[in-house]
């Protein structure tokens, strides 16, 4: 299953960051309110499809599937693994202890290592948490060593996640 991530993963367009996101953020009318769903549910969809869920024509269509991707809204369109094929992969979450005024260029060197799929912001003794996925112990290992040292990273602790018991992301 092929699905949207908002503000998450690989960039449709290279000129676009967060920092341009948060200066020129646009206002989400119902309408893309519901191309975004449609667009959760399958990622691949064609504008033709597109337009008829949306019971609008393909120009239409395609004009605010733009807007919402030239304006940051839509950042990326990724692929998620059915079931069998992420439990052949290995995952971990990393916790992590960032140096003081170190934030931006840890997460911005952390997007350049292999396997990570999410960085977290978080309250309470680490600063972020890290979810990483890797084919196989070893490759996580090496992911991890990575982590390890970028500088301003000051401490990690990893936990191998052994089975999801509630999984409710699409």
């Amino acid at each position: 299953m092929c699905g949207l991530h908002l503000l998450t993963g690989l960039p449709i367009s290279s000129r676009k960051n967060f920092d341009i996101l948060a200066n020129q953020m646009i206002r989400l009318t119902d309408r893309d309110h519901d191309m975004i769903d449609v667009l959760k549910r399958n990622g691949r969809i064609s504008i033709t499809d597109l337009a008829g869920a949306l019971r609008v024509s393909r120009s239409t269509a395609q004009k605010r599937l733009e807007r919402l991707e030239n304006s940051g809204v839509i950042e990326a369109y990724s692929c998620i693994l059915a079931g069998p094929y992420q439990r052949e992969q290995v995952r971990a979450h990393v916790t992590v202890n960032v140096a003081t005024k170190t934030m931006d260029p840890v997460v911005q060197r952390l997007s350049g290592v292999s396997g990570v799929e999410e960085v977290h912001s978080v309250s309470g003794e680490s600063d972020l948490i890290i979810v990483l996925s890797a084919p196989s112990v070893q490759t996580l290992e090496t992911a991890v060593d990575e982590v390890i040292a970028i500088e301003g990273v000051e401490r990690t602790r990893t936990s191998i996640i052994l089975s999801t018991r509630i999984n409710r992301r699409v």
